[in-house]
């Protein structure tokens, strides 16, 4: 045991010692690089970044330095923008070059080895899941044909509410309901089925459940890879045993996905016309391309599709819901607009979202300061390239930092912070039209790799806000103002569970919650 720690200690020691000697050189050392604060010797700048928060980090530097900067964190050179001009021409003018993905542990033991369509670098492979998602998931159509769907998902989580309104102090935990409505629109897009109820769980709901979980252990452990992307040296010691626990969860989240795809496999042996969810496009496809859809291809395209569209839509909920209850005009505002346009006599439906506008403002307004990922998922520049002026070198990590850029008081007027719904319309004087918020709005990213499911996403929240604030009355425990701290993670999570009281909004509105069918296997 000692013989091995001094041996360890002697080759961290060499290595310290040959990085401070020799330390990397930037290529293209003549040519004007982008602005770059003062560096230590092996960490580079890393020291400038808070653990919790490092968007925020960048965006005291950007304030300081400018929105176009060149970082060092350890062995990686880093590009970090926060402006819309900069997002502009990486996402449009320089969209191919920027359109990889950097190396990282997550990338390989937590999607399938870069093969899924997060992960994997730009190419034919890509193109093709690109394809296989954005015409059998998120295609207007099909989108359309799960309205009925999240309706009945809607009905059932308010269903819940009503029993535990109504049972109790009125105290109830949004956040967990948040997350089962996600999880289960997604889920049954996917497979045709709802796998999570609400209430007493059978073991197909346990097993779903445990899966649930294992979504939020997975984007936390992704959220907390860098340090050992950015030293080969940790990477090789396995610091934190992170390897080992990223080979754990997957081990797990492999486990849930492979039965899902066997089970749907028996089904159609059995009946091969049943199917039109994604899994049985994919089991079909398989059929007649099984050197592309393999059974690890067709396991990566559900395990991202149920990671964003669960995580990023309950996290959103939950920072709009907060939001709203901090500023009790805005949710009055809201409440009547639902009142106006939809009243207590049958429950909203997602046809009534488009009459719905100030409910989209809420949404806009929530994304805008509370972005599911405020640092957008990692690229890379495959080729040497130019932005805002400066000389961007190849494979070089480009980081977007939309926290930053939503939050700039030059695009967004004088009070920034400040949760104003009406900045995308109502009469407000700041009021923009889509064409000025094209890029200064990127919660989803920009360009070819941008989110394909930002529609579904706004219709998946915007029926859930909705039909929460047309059925119930909330408002803050013991009147204590909301606390927005946020969580670490690759999503910025709330850090505490959302916990609120909550009423029937009429007589009415109790009567129809009341007589509504508890039908935990319906489907759309």
């Amino acid at each position: 045991m000692v013989a091995g720690a001094s041996w360890l200690s002697l080759a961290l020691f060499l290595f310290l010692l040959a990085c401070y000697f020799f330390p990397k050189r930037r290529p293209n050392s003549s040519k004007l690089l982008p602005p770059s604060p003062p560096s230590l010797p092996i960490i580079g700048h890393l020291h400038l970044l808070s653990n919790h928060s490092p968007h925020r980090s960048l965006h005291n530097l950007a304030a300081k330095y400018g929105a176009v900067l060149l970082l060092r964190f350890g062995s990686r050179d880093v590009l970090v923008i926060s402006s819309p001009s900069a997002v502009e021409e990486c996402f449009r003018d320089n969209d191919v070059a920027f359109a990889n993905r950097p190396h990282s542990l997550g990338g390989k033991h937590l999607n399938y080895n870069f093969s899924t369509i997060g992960a994997c670098n730009y190419g034919d492979r890509w193109r093709r899941l690109r394809r296989l998602t954005t015409l059998e998931l998120f295609s207007p159509p099909r989108v359309a044909a799960f309205a009925a769907t999240r309706r009945v998902e809607a009905g059932l989580m308010l269903k819940e509410l009503f029993h535990e309104a109504e049972s109790g102090d009125r105290r109830v935990n949004l956040s967990s309901k948040f997350r089962g409505f996600a999880f289960n629109a997604m889920l049954r897009m996917v497979a045709g089925k709802r796998y999570f109820g609400y209430g007493e769980l059978d073991s197909v709901g346990k097993e779903a459940k445990e899966f649930q979980d294992l979504i939020g252990e997975f984007t936390a452990i992704q959220g907390s890879s860098a340090p050992n992307d950015f030293f080969p040296l940790l990477r090789w010691l396995d610091f934190g045993s992170l390897e080992k626990r990223m080979k754990s969860i997957m081990n797990k989240l492999d486990g849930f996905l492979q039965r899902l795809v066997d089970t749907f496999r028996e089904a159609q042996s059995s009946q091969p016309d049943g199917g039109e969810t994604l899994i049985d496009v994919m089991l079909s496809l398989q059929e007649t391309e099984p050197e592309f859809y393999t059974d690890e291809t067709i396991k990566g395209v559900i395990l991202v599709m149920l990671i964003a569209g669960t995580e990023t839509s309950s996290t959103t909920m939950e920072w709009a819901m907060a939001l709203l209850l901090n500023n009790p005009e805005a949710m009055s505002n809201l409440a009547s607009e639902i009142n106006q346009n939809v009243g207590f006599g049958r429950l909203l439906e997602e046809a009534d979202l488009p009459k719905l506008n100030y409910l989209q403002n809420v949404i806009d307004e929530t994304l805008r300061l509370y972005p599911p990922v405020p640092l957008l998922i990692p690229h890379e520049s495959s080729e040497e390239t130019t932005v805002c002026g400066y000389n961007v070198p190849k494979g070089v990590m480009l980081l977007v930092n939309v926290w930053s850029l939503h939050r700039d008081p030059e695009l967004w007027g004088a009070e920034p912070d400040r949760f104003l719904p009406e900045r995308f319309g109502g009469g407000a004087t700041m009021m923009m039209t889509k064409k000025e918020v094209k890029y200064k709005l990127v919660p989803f990213g920009a360009g070819r790799r941008a989110c394909p499911g930002d529609v579904l996403g706004k219709k998946v929240v915007g029926m859930a806000l909705g039909a929460l604030l047309q059925a119930f009355e909330f408002s803050r425990v013991h009147g204590v103002e909301i606390d927005m701290a946020e969580s670490t993670g690759l999503t910025m999570a709330r850090a505490h569970t959302l916990e609120v009281l909550c009423k029937p909004r009429s007589t009415a509105m109790a009567e129809l919650l009341s007589t509504m069918r508890n039908d935990h296997n319906a489907s759309g």
